[in-house]
């Protein structure tokens, strides 16, 4: 099979799935190729996140939020100088 750098045509993916299947199962990325242009990317199925581990996950951003003020600065004015 021919791989360069975690990518991999699309007949040697059909060829040799089940060899690509192991390598993403190890956390290996592979993007999938025909005639040389990228048409889907193999990559690890996450780990579902639990309902406590995304509250967890809030609660830490909201905390983090407190201690960052925007100092008189005005959302709407940051948002209009990053458009210029």
């Amino acid at each position: 099979m021919t791989s360069h750098g975690g990518t991999v045509g699309a007949y040697d993916a059909k060829t040799h799935l089940s060899e690509l299947l192991e390598r993403v199962e190890k956390g290996e990325e592979i993007t999938i190729t025909r005639h040389g242009a990228p048409v889907a990317r193999l990559v690890p199925v996450r780990p579902k996140r639990s309902r406590e581990a995304r509250r967890a996950a809030i609660l830490a951003m909201r905390e983090l939020a407190k201690g960052n003020r925007l100092r008189g600065l005005r959302v709407k004015d940051l948002v209009s100088a990053g458009r210029r």
